[in-house]
């Protein structure tokens, strides 16, 4: 089996030759290969570069391709901050009131500077991998992360403690996914094999799981629905513990997840034993990887593997993204076979 045959596998519940690894590695990748984060964010054949280079040095499955999680707030007027040596970030929001929701237009995000270089990064990657190694297309946060990015992230959750505010939030909800429903259309057409988008402020760390429950999961599962009908799986992305949401993945659209080492890893195994979702995890990128040593790199990771050695439904990876300074002999440890 080559990468993407085992991967490919695993998100199908068959039985791959070896447990498929990838890494969420994009800072790593642009620091190895010599590009500052501003030089891999502006151009995209610096950053498939250094995507390719990280995938063939360690002998990864597949690229995992991201760049950070401000573009679609960017692409729909959120002010981003551009660093030398950090991911983009939001800097201020682009709503003063959720009351100016209904004067919003939907924005044509294809035609944004960003979103196309992420586009174009994909193709170069898929036009140098085809299929030997899996694509993982990000497309960067789900609706209520841009939700709160397009109101700031304090103003959008004082804003739903008001149940007056409540239908004015769904409609600003609803803005964001069609939004993230295009990217995953364009993504899909630049050639990945799947994509993925993150919303960590929906988790039990930020919210109440009634409140996920009404404002987060029905628009992620919109998002993975459309991804499926554009030909490919939708993996979630959640940081932080989310064992008060964990059950409720078992019956929705969403295929795999990707969820942070301080969920009970117990009950994650528990939950891709009784469904079909498939587990992207999970060793803690920071204090085992970044500034772990590579023998606690093996054994974390020779837990995983153990624990879900009764399961194809398991792929190998950090869980989140790995910080820039992670050592390259971390990484290899984590990519022996």
């Amino acid at each position: 089996m080559n990468g993407f045959d085992r991967v490919h596998a695993a998100m199908n519940g068959r039985w791959p030759d070896t447990v498929p690894i990838m890494l969420h590695n994009f800072m790593p990748a642009a620091r190895e290969a010599g590009y500052s984060q501003r030089e891999f964010c502006n151009d995209p054949r610096k950053a498939a570069d250094a995507f390719i280079r990280m995938t063939e040095k360690y002998d990864l499955d597949g690229v995992v391709m991201d760049f950070n999680t401000a573009t679609i707030a960017g692409a729909l007027g959120v002010t981003v901050t551009f660093s030398e040596n950090e991911p983009a970030r939001c800097s201020k929001g682009v709503l003063k009131s959720l009351k100016e929701v209904d004067d919003l237009k939907d924005a044509d995000i294809s035609n944004d500077k960003y979103i196309r270089i992420w586009l174009d990064t994909m193709r170069l990657l898929r036009e140098h991998f085809g299929n030997e190694k899996y694509l993982r297309g990000n497309v960067d946060q789900a609706p209520f992360s841009i939700a709160g990015m397009m109101r700031t992230q304090t103003e959008w959750l004082i804003d739903l403690t008001d149940k007056e505010n409540h239908e004015m939030a769904i409609r600003l909800l609803e803005y964001c996914t069609r939004a993230s429903c295009r990217f995953v259309q364009l993504m899909t057409d630049a050639g990945a094999h799947m994509v993925s988008s993150g919303d960590s402020p929906a988790g039990p760390d930020m919210i109440s799981p009634a409140m996920y429950r009404k404002f987060a999961l029905p628009f992620e599962d919109e998002v993975a629905a459309y991804a499926h009908g554009c030909g490919v799986p939708y993996l979630l992305h959640i940081c932080g513990n989310t064992d008060a949401i964990l059950d409720g993945f078992a019956n929705r659209p969403v295929d795999a997840v990707e969820l942070d080492y301080k969920t009970d890893i117990r009950r994650i195994h528990d939950l891709v034993l009784i469904s079909n979702v498939t587990f992207w995890g999970n060793v803690d990128p920071s204090d085992v990887f970044a500034l772990g040593t590579p023998d606690e790199v093996r054994k974390e990771k020779q837990k995983l593997v153990e624990l879900f050695s009764d399961t194809p439904r398991f792929i190998l990876c950090s869980g989140c993204a790995l910080p820039s300074l992670t050592p390259g002999q971390n990484i290899r440890a984590f990519c022996e076979r």
